[in-house]
């Protein structure tokens, strides 16, 4: 099982609202667990980073998304304009 969280265990109890069932399950969760504690910029925001105002972006680590890459065969170009091949 692969449980993921951005909340530090200390801050569980608030989540689940009793700070000492919080307590018993982190317990539970952690007796044979390992733990992987990923720092540094999200992943997961990298692809919205346009959606965050520029004041924070220019803050914060998270780095625009590369552009995507394209596949099959390139357009065939015709005065000017790209024309799509059918098949």
């Amino acid at each position: 099982m692969i449980l993921t969280s951005n909340r530090r265990f200390a801050e569980w109890g608030e989540i689940v609202g009793d700070p000492v069932v919080a307590t018993t399950l982190v317990d539970q969760l952690l007796h044979h667990a390992v733990v992987i504690k990923i720092e540094g910029a999200s992943y997961r925001l990298r692809g919205h980073a346009d959606l965050i105002p520029e004041r924070v972006r220019a803050n914060a680590p998270i780095a625009p998304p590369p552009p995507p890459k394209r596949r099959g065969r390139p357009p065939i170009v015709r005065n000017g304009a790209a024309d799509h091949c059918a098949g």
